[in-house]
């Protein structure tokens, strides 16, 4: 009976005998059973094994990769459960029995073991192992064999406690591969990339420690470490990222380099000593993420055009603008990469250098030891640069600088911090450059910000409230016209609705009464009218235009008008 399944994929010729003995060879050196053997050389699919199974015993064979497990199912089984005997559970059925994918429906102590764990009658369905796995991986939000949830579940059962001498004592404990503590941080730091973050908070508070990703923009809560674990987590990221761990009273900055769903990511450390120990932000550089090509970052095709015409000019300054977070660097590195010929000499002076560009000549400043950015920029004049980039104007030197290279004919891309593209005309005069300086030098100015994109598995077609419709002075025209869009949450999106993002600008480029303006010194407002009867759009009207094509949502659209920008 057990190998009827066997007899079929040989009656139907999917099999033949020869390739049966060489799997039973396999499976016997191995030790391993003979459909494993099977799929491993490749002579059935997983699928095909799995449907020669459910038929022989009756069951249903299911494709799990088209089909939506609810989170009230899901929880039904817990994780460590789920992944230490390979089952997913699928769905409830109406007298309460409780319907799980297994690969193996021989495997009846997995099905006592889970009637008796979740005391309800359980059924069965067939699904192929790796389609399980990932099942599992997708569903419970994880990537790895085993959870940062059932981590910190054996942390809470033990009660072992870590003082700072045994920590002194058992320095080596934190390069041991195999130290609970060592497996921990690993967890947290894969379970955030493969969860999409861009950073990792850490914050420690008088009864727990809170462990935060920030996903898409928005800080997402995940489970908390016991507090004695503290001391522990620091000591063992410190040494990640080659930091003293004796220094507790003073913030400091570091590196760590490391693997993660078969990647190699830089992180980029920051400890804050606060009231309750030391906090870590750990910044995930995903080199993948600033290989965007320009198409892609999110320009309507006016912009676009602009854009690629201000970075093929041969002199003049560039300036990208927006709060951090915002996307400046991704955007101003895809004009690089755009810009890097053979050809072509380019400079980059950064604080810090976060991702390396081949072909870039990149210098880091060091102001311990006064190489700030006007220094850096005055020495790499000298060098013959076409492009060079600044990463960011700080101050009334650096500024200077820059203007002095766009005027001596090079092109130079920089960012400030302000709100939109206007009012960085009127903050680098603040600064103290000569408005005359700032006319002829620049020759535009774009702000940006992010929003965030409809889910493409779970986006639905729907109609506004006319309340959102009027606080966005949308009018009936291109309310009929509108494509909106919203997602109603799944397991791809981790049920938020949305997944990545892409930025909203607000190009501004200089012409003859826009440059007359600022040599008068003109209020930000007065320039602002100006460009927009230029044609220049701002943030939130280039966020409504992606809301009416159905990339992202009036909600995000809203929250860049009250902005104020």
């Amino acid at each position: 009976m057990a190998d009827d399944w066997i007899d079929k994929l040989l009656a139907n010729g999917t099999i033949s005998d020869e390739q049966l003995e060489e799997a039973k060879e396999l499976a016997a050196s191995l030790g391993i059973k003979v459909e494993d053997a099977l799929a491993k050389l490749e002579y059935v699919s997983p699928s095909d094994i799995g449907q020669a199974q459910a038929s022989q015993f009756g069951y249903e064979f299911i494709d799990l990769n088209t089909i939506q497990i609810p989170s009230s199912v899901i929880e039904m089984v817990p994780e460590s459960v789920a992944r230490e005997n390979i089952v997913i559970p699928i769905s409830r059925e109406d007298d309460g029995s409780l319907v799980v994918a297994m690969h193996d429906p021989m495997a009846f102590e997995v099905l006592d073991k889970l009637r008796f764990i979740i005391n309800r009658e359980v059924k069965v369905a067939v699904a192929p192992k790796e389609a399980i796995q990932s099942a599992i991986n997708r569903h419970y939000g994880q990537s790895e064999t085993e959870s940062v949830d059932s981590m910190l579940q054996e942390f809470t059962e033990t009660a072992i406690d870590f003082t700072e001498t045994e920590f002194a004592a058992a320095g080596a404990l934190l390069d041991d591969d195999t130290a609970p503590i060592v497996k921990l941080c690993n967890l947290i730091i894969t379970e955030a990339v493969s969860m999409r973050a861009s950073d990792i908070h850490i914050e420690p508070f008088e009864e727990k420690v809170r462990i935060r990703y920030r996903i898409d923009g928005v800080l997402v809560e995940r489970d908390s470490p016991p507090r004695r674990l503290l001391g522990a987590l620091i000591s063992r990221l410190k040494v990640m990222g080659s930091i003293d761990i004796a220094e507790k009273r003073r913030p400091q900055d570091g590196r760590i380099k490391t693997k993660a769903g078969g990647k190699d990511y830089d992180l980029r450390v920051s400890i804050l000593p606060t009231n309750f120990g030391q906090a870590i932000v750990m910044r995930i550089l995903d080199r993948d993420s600033i290989k965007v090509g320009i198409r892609n970052l999110g320009f309507s095709e006016e912009n676009y055009r602009r854009f690629q015409s201000i970075i093929r000019r041969p002199n003049g300054i560039f300036l990208v603008t927006g709060p951090t977070g915002s996307g400046k660097t991704t955007t101003l590195y895809s004009a690089l990469g755009e810009l890097n010929r053979p050809d072509r000499k380019i400079i980059t002076a950064e604080d810090p250098v976060e991702y390396c560009l081949p072909g870039i000549n990149q210098v880091e400043v060091r102001s311990a030891i006064g190489l700030n950015f006007a220094r850096i920029i005055r020495a790499m004049l000298r060098q013959a640069p076409n492009v060079i980039l600044v990463g960011e104007i700080r101050d009334t030197e650096t500024a200077d600088m820059a203007i002095q290279a766009s005027l001596t004919g090079h092109l130079v891309f920089s960012t400030l911090h302000t709100n939109d593209a206007p009012s960085s005309i009127t903050r680098l005069i603040d600064m103290g450059v000569q408005p005359f300086l700032v006319a002829s030098s620049v020759m535009a100015i774009m702000a940006q910000r992010l929003v965030r994109v409809v889910c493409p598995k779970c986006k639905e077609n729907y109609k506004p409230d006319q309340g959102e419709l009027q606080q966005l002075g949308v009018t009936p025209d291109q309310s009929d016209s509108g494509n909106f869009m919203r997602g109603k949450g799944c397991s791809h999106c981790q049920h938020t609705g949305y997944r990545g993002r892409k930025a909203v600008f607000e190009l501004m480029m200089m012409n003859s009464t826009l440059r007359d303006m600022t040599f008068r010194s003109e209020p930000a407002q007065n320039i602002r009218r100006q460009a927009r009867l230029f044609g220049m759009k701002t943030l939130w009207e280039d966020a409504l235009d992606k809301a009416l094509l159905g990339i992202t949502t009036l909600t995000e659209a809203i929250g860049l008008q009250q902005g104020g920008h």
